[in-house]
């Protein structure tokens, strides 16, 4: 498994790990941004992460039949993972803001369904995959991510979080900002502000 430093070094070298003042998708404030599209974009070392994780997927949920990935973020991730451990993956996507299955998807009835994403910060993403799971009378068998950058405060997810790296990035509301965050112009680099 790669280590900690190993993976930051990785994070960098990709351009994944950003600095500055960013919105993230959970509308929270913060000086650190992971983009893991950048990652991605270099297949050797994002296997690498990925291998990593999937080992300890595999070491956490025993027995589960299908991943599933929000888009945009979790797709290439999903696939991957589900690639390594030889499972079907599928990705939801947001039709009117909600999270939907289209392109012929479906998850069974009973299945059980472990939710792969590339950031967790609040986990708003993933619950609201999981609501989707559950209204399709499927369980969720646990969550898993490249980056959990999340705090027991912000999280909305009360079970255990698979990560390969666990990042302790401070996140703000709008009106408790530091001064610093101030004076930086805002970014607004996730998916979910896009019409």
């Amino acid at each position: 498994m790669l280590s900690h430093k190993k993976s930051l070094d990785i994070l960098r070298k990709t351009d994944a790990l950003l600095e500055g003042h960013f919105v993230l998708s959970s509308g929270l404030h913060s000086s650190k941004y992971v983009q893991c599209a950048k990652l991605l974009s270099f297949p050797k070392k994002a296997e690498k992460i990925c291998k990593s994780l999937s080992k300890k997927i595999k070491k956490k949920f025993k027995k589960f039949d299908l991943i599933l990935a929000p888009a945009m973020g979790g797709i290439i991730i999903g696939y991957e993972i589900g690639r390594l451990l030889n499972k079907e993956t599928i990705f939801c996507e947001r039709v009117k803001s909600k999270f939907r299955l289209r392109r012929g998807f479906n998850i069974r009835k009973g299945s059980k369904v472990l939710i792969v994403e590339d950031v967790i910060t609040t986990g708003k993403s993933s619950m609201e995959c999981a609501q989707l799971v559950k209204k399709l009378k499927a369980s969720v068998i646990g969550f898993a991510s490249i980056i959990d950058r999340s705090t027991k405060k912000t999280l909305k997810i009360k079970m255990k979080i698979v990560s390969h790296l666990k990042i302790n990035v401070p996140t703000f509301k709008l009106k408790n900002l530091p001064k610093e965050l101030k004076s930086i112009p805002i970014t607004k680099p996730g998916s979910r502000f896009i019409k």
